[in-house]
């Protein structure tokens, strides 16, 4: 009976049934990769977050526009508006808004106040240029303003009206432009800003007017070069930046394009 007991084994011994080794190993193993799944998932959502992060930074980075300050703005009445803000706050704030450089700059502005999200450009879209682009005005005007795409090359005839190319907020995407224009009795005005140089020394003048203005100092880095050429007959052809609006003048503050200098 003593033998017969010790080689069946006994019952305080865990090895002895058969069956619950496997089991125990098998549990063992579904446990430590269960583990290591939820390693790897952790992983990947933290190289995921510092993606986005990375991308948010990078779009931080980006100038704002006219546009984007003014959004931030009355975000900001509004939260004054809400009583979110105090008076001393919102002066604050709108003087940085109105001189901000970058959206990480304006999104600083709006960080604490609940529903608003991260600030992002109005529209950031891949943007192809096209390669010419012809504008003919006979009479009335045409514009470009706007986040409107530079192309590499523009026509302009212009013979009695007015043809205005904005490029404080247009979309950039090559160094230099090339325009052709016509101009007879009418007036083709670029608006500018710094970064923004304007060539017209192939420009052919009759009886008509060409004037550039650039009120910024050579050091400025270049974002884009604006080569014309052809020709002007009784009409005008200016470059300048914006002019201050009436509330910029009322305030006396200084233009907007001014926040873009160095």
């Amino acid at each position: 009976m003593m033998g017969g007991m010790s080689s069946a084994g006994s019952a305080d011994d865990p090895v002895a049934p058969g069956h619950l080794r496997p089991r125990a190993d098998g549990a063992a193993r579904a446990d430590a990769e269960a583990r290591a799944d939820a390693e790897a998932r952790a992983d990947a959502e933290a190289r995921g977050g510092l993606e986005a992060r990375g991308g948010l930074t990078a779009l931080g980075q980006l100038r704002a526009s006219h546009q984007d300050r003014d959004r931030v703005v009355e975000v900001l009445r509004v939260a004054a508006g809400d009583g979110r803000l105090t008076p001393e706050e919102l002066d604050e704030r709108l003087e940085a808004a109105l001189t901000a450089r970058t959206y990480a700059e304006l999104a600083a502005l709006t960080a604490d106040l609940p529903g608003l999200g991260q600030l992002a450009p109005a529209a950031v879209v891949a943007a192809k240029p096209k390669d010419s682009v012809l504008i003919d005005c006979t009479s009335g005007s045409a514009r470009r303003d706007g986040r409107w795409v530079v192309p590499h090359r523009i026509e302009v005839r212009v013979t009695s009206g007015e043809v205005r190319l904005d490029f404080t907020e247009a979309v950039i995407t090559q160094p230099s432009l090339q325009i052709d224009a016509e101009v007879r009795s009418g007036r083709l005005k670029l608006v500018t800003k710094p970064g923004i140089v304007v060539d017209t020394d192939d420009v052919a003048v009759r009886s008509g007017q060409v004037k550039v203005q650039a009120p910024w100092s050579d050091d400025v880095p270049v974002a884009l070069r604006i080569d014309v050429s052809g020709k002007v007959g009784s009409g005008q052809l200016t470059a300048r930046p914006p002019k201050r609006t009436f509330w910029q003048w009322l305030t006396r503050r200084p233009p907007a394009w001014t926040a873009a200098l160095p």
